[in-house]
């Protein structure tokens, strides 16, 4: 049983950086994919960033490539997610999910991961 915890979610303007970060335990970290995914009000949840589960290629939702980094520190059992250059439209929950079954196909499938966490808010004005 994994346990993902997120954190530093906030209040942020137009063009500002934040980062998010997702703390995991209870599993062994490197054999997961732990990625991040987004859900705005009113919105299906969605894929931002990530890797398939022992992999270094790391996959971009279009509407965040060139301003969000994902990272990963597997002895710190910690995911991470950069971003920069914030859009109001960036504005949602953001939760970590943990997966270790995952192929090309289903990287950015929400039905794909068994194991979420409770979200961090990130909140963009204009």
């Amino acid at each position: 049983q994994v346990q993902l915890v997120e954190s530093g979610g906030g209040l942020a303007q137009t063009g500002d950086s934040l980062r998010v970060s997702c703390a995991a335990s209870g599993g062994t970290f490197s054999r997961y994919a732990v990625n991040w995914f987004r859900q705005a009000p009113g919105k299906e949840r969605e894929f931002v960033a990530g890797t398939r589960q022992s992999a270094s290629h790391i996959f971009y939702a279009d509407s965040v490539k060139g301003r969000f980094t994902f990272s990963r520190d597997n002895a710190k059992g910690m995911v991470y997610l950069q971003m920069n250059s914030l859009k109001p439209e960036d504005t949602a929950l953001y939760y970590c999910a943990a997966s270790q079954t995952l192929i090309l196909s289903t990287v950015s499938r929400p039905s794909a991961y068994h194991y979420w966490g409770q979200g961090t808010q990130v909140t963009v004005s204009s």
